[in-house]
């Protein structure tokens, strides 16, 4: 915590003082929220916008996470009733795949205004296409989503693969559930997570092999859908896209 005061103070260019601010009796979330409520914050005229990217990394560490996240959630609380926090707006962004080993009771990201990434549309793939030097025409677009449906990730890795003449869109329909296609790491890394949990794993086999949406117990479907892996029908699931459907209809089909 005291490297990210230092760092915060840095990047507003405020020379560092945290000698002057930091007191070992009160702990450091305590001296933390000091240095920014009598340091940083009195010092800036307009609002500090403090972006926190990839947060779920710091879940590696469950007793550093506890606290500093819930140091976060402090200062959006203060927010609400002193006029010096309402100078600090933070953007949390994270991976909903943290959710999987998590009680969804005990999510740390459950105040604020939560922002999901949507899945592109037909007119944002063929925006993004034209941004990798591609002139897509509508049913290319139309063949790569019945791949991976909207998925940004998968969309732009296919684009970014394709762009670069490593391969083209019929080999990508040939060979994206392979070993060797461009999606073996994401896939592999997926079916990792399915199977250090077999009973999302059983779940995930139940609506690959189905031809109908599928009902699951509600805690199945909400890490199904955290991890990307399903869309959510009512109280049903379906895969997200046909490559899910098809890699784990093929990969999971020894469960059961």
């Amino acid at each position: 915590l005291k490297w990210f005061c230092a760092y915060v103070g840095r990047e507003l260019h405020l020379a560092n003082q945290l000698d002057d601010y930091w007191d070992e009796i009160f702990g450091s979330k305590v001296n933390c929220k000091d240095y920014f409520e009598k340091y940083i914050l009195p010092q800036i005229d307009s609002p500090l916008i403090l972006g926190l990217d990839e947060i779920d990394r710091v879940f590696q560490y469950p007793d550093i996470a506890e606290d500093f996240l819930g140091l976060l959630r402090a200062w959006h609380e203060e927010s609400k009733r002193r006029d010096i926090w309402k100078k600090l707006r933070l953007i949390v962004v994270h991976s909903t795949e943290v959710y999987i080993p998590m009680n969804i009771n005990q999510s740390p990201f459950n105040v604020g205004l939560p922002v999901d990434l949507p899945e592109f549309n037909h007119l944002q793939i063929q925006d993004l296409a034209a941004r990798h030097n591609l002139n897509w025409s509508d049913a290319e677009v139309e063949e790569l989503t019945a791949i991976v449906g909207g998925h940004p990730y998968l969309v732009r890795v296919a684009l970014y693969h394709i762009s670069r003449s490593d391969l083209t869109l019929d080999e990508l329909k040939e060979t994206a559930t392979s070993d060797a296609g461009i999606y073996s790491d994401h896939l592999r890394r997926q079916l990792w997570n399915l199977e250090e949990y077999p009973e999302l794993a059983e779940g995930m086999r139940e609506i690959a092999v189905a031809d109908i949406p599928v009902q699951l117990k509600s805690m199945q479907a909400f890490k199904l859908d955290s991890l990307g892996l399903v869309k959510l029908q009512g109280n049903e699931c379906v895969p997200r896209c046909e490559l899910y459907r098809q890699y784990f209809r093929s990969h999971l089909s020894a469960i059961g």
